[in-house]
């Protein structure tokens, strides 16, 4: 296909994608916002206002559920988009020929008429009408429901399917449907309204939810029958009883849960992280365990050829000579499905680095495939490690076998030396043998190379071993700060590999994974051990060589019947399993097959291991962020309820007003909740900590004590406010101090109003000043780094200035029964709002006194 034939059918038939379901309009999402039991009790105090002609208070409230709504709306609105960029991000890729070019498109951009590359490991982006099938196996349990692979052929079998997965073999096939028109697109168009995932933290908190609504009823009718007791003004009562009740539930945490979680998925973008699921960033906070693939992931992927073995004899890459090793060469070329082409590299980079090795002597496989074209295949398997092609040479037929040494050593009867093919004898064995091993301790990874001449049939079996190729490649040298930082956060490192043990023990030693041989396991050891000797063993392995994926199911069970959170990371058609086993998949995106990402959790952009340590620490600060939210909300509108409870049990007249209270919680319920829960604070101690248990308490670690500590001290500096200038009169006057004299000067309308203003500015503020002390209750104030979360600085503000426009401008005074404030009393009431932030200072330095302490002891 040509470009300008693309273009117009893209503009004819649009995207291969499939549909979202309608988005909610707008107005949807305001009627949503709505619908919630707490803003119908709003409505309710709304209506009761109204009929008490309260209509300032009326007002008050109904734009109280009006402002909640709207910020409802932004907040989903920004989660939405966030969650569509990160799906942007997650599209599949295909392989195509377009203008005789082999080039890899994103698969939205695929047409009807486009000719698609099938390989192991790939997801079919679209309906296919196969045109070229080798060995091909497609597993089509996404479309079927069947479980075994589906062998494809281009007679019969010849259908491919949008979203199925190639399991083994390769082919080609025409687009013949995109997008909507395709089977998958089909049944999407009925399973369009699938509930959206919530994750367990939202779960415990919807279950928290529950709760406080019950308190708040208990709380509602609690107040409104002491109000009865004490025979006050019942209607007043029962609007201020529903306002408290509101008032003890957080309605602004799901939304702000949500949108925190939408947002760091965002931002775990910036870390080269992109997260399918949001279950898993709460999971990663509690990975213990991180089982990593060594190529590509702990090393650099950068395989080069250095040393070989051929002819009986080692020699470097620059020693090999065409004429001389000619089948050692061509064989590598062509028992290879990876390709270079303009400059592009595509395909497994250990075949990568044998096509750059002929490259050197000029040879391409494509021009080298036209000469020797391929007539069949066994494709590799994990399982046997190994893969052959058979050729044709002019009139006869040979065939080469490339793989695990091994492997390929077994099946060989015969080696070629000096150009004459002798009987394997013991003695040639042995040699390959040392040879094997001197190249896996220095780090090489190694594969071997067989063939087979004057065959009509591809056999692997009675080979002639033509020699080995020694491939290094380089660890990353963040690695092993990786490794390290792992350690300090509690987190164990597992290195899986299909290399031999000697090259796996290299390699994690320098990492600093592994010390000695005791801490390396072999797939062979690990299939003799039974469950419970497995489970003796697996505290102390740091490494498992020449493993299977099926041995690395069997591993990550293993650590999770120990107790322990498990992260895996894979790249192959068969780590499948084990990434959907792991507590957290993690896929490489850069050499993972399409299998491979669509099975995990969480796809890692750059295929590097150190990007796994900065995901788990934006997991567990992630955490944290919306525990702190949580424990910000709680402790402020439990300083809430005991202010008004503790002043209407002794009698004593409401030290808020409805609207006072339903004020403060606007404030406190959207952006200071927030900007907690978007925190950046750099001096945490996040990855200096074990990991927390998946079953822990958002009260755990002193959560329940933080609320409670915060809640009464908000309590006590609000009810000081509010007696403040009645006993500052009662002991300017000699008045005796008593429940019946505070009673009396609060008769007095003006000087209950100004009271009133005093415990509203205070508790108002008090809770601005205890958000920026809970950013983190370890450090000081003054060590924070206040830059890094402007929305707090923004929210500070903006709540100073709302309680400003309470006291301060004339219509709003009279709205909601407030006093206009001196200078002075500004002054003095800030000192007492602040007492939070100071209570905080002080628990920070008795906390590091006693640390001290400790230490010297």
């Amino acid at each position: 296909m040509t470009e300008s034939k693309k273009s117009n059918g893209e503009v004819m038939r649009g995207k291969n994608v499939l549909e979202d379901e309608q988005h909610k309009s707008p107005f949807a999402c305001f009627l949503e916002q709505l619908n919630d039991p707490l803003i119908f009790i709003l409505f309710v105090a709304a209506a009761i206002s109204m009929l008490l002609q309260e209509f300032s208070d009326m007002m008050i409230i109904l734009a109280v559920i009006l402002v909640n709504a709207v910020i409802g709306v932004i907040q989903e609105g920004k989660a939405q988009k966030a969650l569509e960029a990160l799906k942007e991000m997650t599209s599949p890729k295909a392989v195509v020929k377009r203008s005789g070019h082999m080039q890899e498109i994103p698969a939205a951009d695929l047409i009807p008429g486009d000719i698609v590359c099938l390989e192991a490991g790939r997801q079919v982006p679209a309906d296919l009408q196969l045109t070229s099938a080798v060995n091909l196996k497609i597993e089509e349990a996404a479309l079927t429901g069947e479980s075994l692979p589906v062998i494809k052929d281009t007679r019969k079998n010849n259908r491919a399917y949008m979203s199925t997965n190639v399991t083994y073999g390769r082919g080609e096939g025409v687009v013949t449907a995109i997008g909507m028109d395709t089977e998958i697109g089909k049944i999407a168009r009925m399973i369009q309204n699938a509930p959206v995932e919530t994750t367990p933290l939202q779960k415990r908190l919807a279950d928290l939810g529950k709760v406080l609504s019950g308190v708040s009823v208990v709380l509602c009718v609690l107040l409104f029958g002491i109000a009865v007791l004490q025979k006050r003004d019942i209607m007043e009562m029962l609007i201020t009883a529903i306002s408290l009740a509101v008032a003890a539930v957080p309605e602004g945490l799901p939304a702000i849960v949500t949108m925190v979680l939408a947002l760091s998925v965002s931002r775990m973008v910036k870390v080269n992280t992109i997260v399918k699921r949001l279950p898993s960033v709460e999971t990663l906070g509690c990975v213990s365990v991180v089982c990593s693939d060594k190529t590509g992931t702990l090393t650099q992927n950068r395989m080069t050829v250095t040393r070989c073995y051929t002819n009986g004899r080692v020699c470097d890459t620059d020693a090999l000579k065409e004429s001389e090793d000619r089948d050692f060469i061509y064989g590598f070329m062509l028992c290879n499905d990876a390709s270079l082409q303009d400059g592009t590299r595509m395909g497994d980079p250990t075949e990568l680095a044998l096509l750059d090795m002929g490259a050197a002597f000029g040879i391409v496989r494509e021009r080298l495939e036209q000469q020797m074209p391929r007539v069949d295949e066994i494709a590799f398997d994990s399982g046997r490690k190994m893969m052959s092609t058979l050729h044709q040479e002019g009139a006869k037929k040979l065939s080469y076998t490339k793989g695990s040494p091994d492997e390929i050593l077994e099946r060989c009867s015969y080696i070629r030396i000096d150009g004459k093919d002798l009987p394997m004898s013991q003695a040639h064995r042995e040699k390959i043998q040392s040879t094997l091993k001197e190249f896996t301790r220095d780090a090489l990874r190694v594969l071997a190379l067989g063939m087979r001449t004057g065959v009509t049939q591809l056999k692997e079996n009675e080979l002639i071993f033509l020699g080995m190729a020694g491939m290094a490649d380089p660890v990353r040298p963040e690695a092993g700060k990786a490794v390290e930082e792992f350690r300090h956060a509690g987190v164990r490192t597992i290195m899986i590999t299909g290399d031999r043990k000697d090259t796996a023990l290299a390699i994690a030693k320098e990492l600093g994974i592994a010390k000695n041989p005791e801490q390396c396991m072999t797939g062979e050891e690990l299939e003799r051990l039974n469950p419970k000797a497995l489970q003796q063993r697996l505290p102390k392995v740091r490494v498992f060589a020449h493993v299977s994926p099926e041995h690395k199911v069997r591993i990550v069970s293993g650590f999770k019947e120990l107790g322990e959170i498990v992260a895996m990371t894979g790249d192959g058609v068969n780590d499948a399993p084990s990434l959907k086993s792991a507590d957290v998949g993690i896929a490489m995106g850069m050499a993972g097959t399409d299998v491979a990402k669509n099975a995990a959790d969480i796809v890692l952009t750059d295929d590097n291991f150190a990007t796994i340590t900065k995901a788990i620490a934006q997991g567990r600060s992630i955490y944290e962020n919306i525990k702190k939210s949580v424990l910000f909300l709680l402790s402020s509108n439990f300083g809430e309820i005991i202010t008004m409870l503790a002043a209407v049990a002794l009698g004593l007249a409401a030290p808020l007003k409805p609207s006072h209270i339903l004020w403060i919680n606007l404030i406190t319920d959207s952006l200071p909740a927030l900007a907690l829960g978007v925190d950046e604070e750099d001096n945490r101690n996040d990855m200096n900590r074990p990991p927390r248990s998946k079953t822990e308490s958002l009260f755990a670690g002193g959560g329940l004590s933080c609320t409670i500590f915060y809640g009464i001290l908000i309590a006590m500096i609000s009810t000081v406010a509010f007696l403040h200038l009645p006993i500052q009169m009662m002991l300017s006057q000699n008045m005796e101090f008593s429940l019946e004299n505070l009673r009396t000067l609060f008769a007095n309308q003006e000087m209950l109003s100004r009271c009133q203003t005093y415990a509203f500015t205070v508790l108002g503020m008090s809770q601005l000043f205890h958000a920026i002390g809970m950013r983190n209750v370890e450090c000081s104030v003054f060590a924070m780094n206040h830059l890094k979360n402007k929305l707090m600085i923004l929210a500070f503000v903006i709540g100073i200035g709302l309680q400003l426009m309470v006291t301060e401008i004339p219509y709003f005074v009279n709205a909601f029964g407030t006093c206009a404030l001196s200078g002075t009393e500004w002054g003095k009431l800030l000192g007492l709002a602040a007492m939070p932030l100071l209570a905080h200072e002080v628990l920070v330095l008795l906390s590091r006194l006693s640390s001290k302490e400790f230490q010297k002891s």
